[in-house]
C-alpha cells in the first residue's frame, strides 16, 4: 500500500522547530511494510493544507496528518480535512459528554480552549473517541 506524510504547521516549514515526527512516522510505516513515495509539509494555510490534502488523496491509500491540531481557534487542519473530503462537520454532543466526564474525573474542567478543541475534534470524527477509552 502507497503512504503519505502530510506535516502541517508554519513552524515547521519555516524551520522554526525540528521535524522529528515525520521521521518516526517514516520510520514506523516502513517498518509495517507500507511504501512512503511523498513527505509533503505545509504551513498553517487553509486553502494549501486543503489543496495538499486533496492532491495526496489521489495518489495514496493511505493519509497520516501530523501536527496543525491544537486547542486554537486559528487551527485550519479540522476544516481543511473536511473540505477536501466533501465531508460536513458536526459536533456529538454525547460524545462532548463523555469527553467532559473523562476530565472531570481527573479534577480537570473543560475550559473554553479545550471545549474548542474538542468541537473541532469531535466535528471531524463524529463517533467515539478511542484515546478516551486508552486513558480510562
Amino acid at each position: 500500500m502507497k503512504a503519505e506524510i502530510i506535516m502541517i504547521g508554519t513552524e515547521l516549514l519555516l524551520g522554526q522547530i525540528v521535524d522529528t515526527n515525520a521521521a518516526y512516522l517514516a520510520q514506523q510505516l516502513a517498518e509495517t511494510g507500507f511504501n512512503l513515495y511523498h513527505k509533503t509539509t505545509v504551513g498553517d494555510n487553509d486553502v494549501r493544507i486543503t489543496e495538499s490534502i486533496r492532491n495526496t488523496l489521489q495518489r495514496s491509500d493511505v493519509v497520516i496528518t501530523s501536527g496543525g491540531l491544537g486547542p486554537t481557534v486559528e487551527d485550519k487542519t479540522r476544516e481543511a480535512v473536511a473540505s477536501a473530503t466533501g465531508r460536513q462537520l458536526f459536533l456529538d454532543r454525547e460524545l462532548l459528554k463523555e469527553v467532559a466526564d473523562f476530565f472531570k474525573k481527573r479534577g480537570m474542567e473543560l475550559g473554553e480552549n479545550r471545549e474548542e478543541f474538542l468541537f473541532n475534534l469531535l466535528k471531524q470524527q463524529g463517533g467515539k473517541c478511542e484515546w478516551i477509552k486508552r486513558w480510562e
